[in-house]
């Protein structure tokens, strides 16, 4: 009875259950073709992946990202307190926040990177700049090491 028609059961459920939801997804899930487009402008990529965590991945530095991923920085309520980007955003509508459990963005991006988005936002998506205004370079460079902790580093 279930058989082949199982995958149209599912892809079915999940469309009444995002209707009925209000969000919306387009290719944010499953293989997301902009995971691997870099947000850091061509003419300040090669710069921005040079630069390197001064902070060494200890159990206090990844501590103290935790408290600031979720408190200060109100990272967890884009990024979700498990960091698959499913915040606590009612009424979510677009594309998702980014979901730093997944092991392709994780290899994709350098840390220098990550921090040249902290300090300008994210071009294309609703990621603000966090430096200054929220956190202290030092600060970002501990929520950073919180978040490549979700990849597995």
């Amino acid at each position: 009875m279930w058989g082949a028609n199982v995958g149209d059961w599912l892809r079915r459920g999940v469309a009444v259950l995002l209707g009925v939801t209000g969000i919306v997804v387009g290719p944010t899930w499953g293989a997301d073709p902009e995971v691997l487009r870099p947000r850091v402008p061509v003419d300040q990529i090669e710069a921005a992946r040079t630069v390197t965590n001064p902070l060494a991945a200890t159990p206090e530095n990844v501590g103290k990202g935790k408290a600031l991923y979720h408190g200060k920085a109100f990272c967890a309520t884009c990024h979700g307190r498990d960091g698959k980007g499913l915040g606590d955003i009612p009424g979510l509508v677009g594309r998702l926040p980014r979901d730093f459990t997944d092991q392709t963005w994780q290899a994709a991006r350098t840390d220098g990177e990550l921090f040249w988005i902290l300090k300008n936002g994210s071009p294309g998506t609703d990621m603000a700049p966090f430096i200054p205004l929220i956190l202290t370079e030092e600060e970002a460079w501990q929520v950073l090491l919180y978040v490549r902790s979700f990849g597995g580093r």
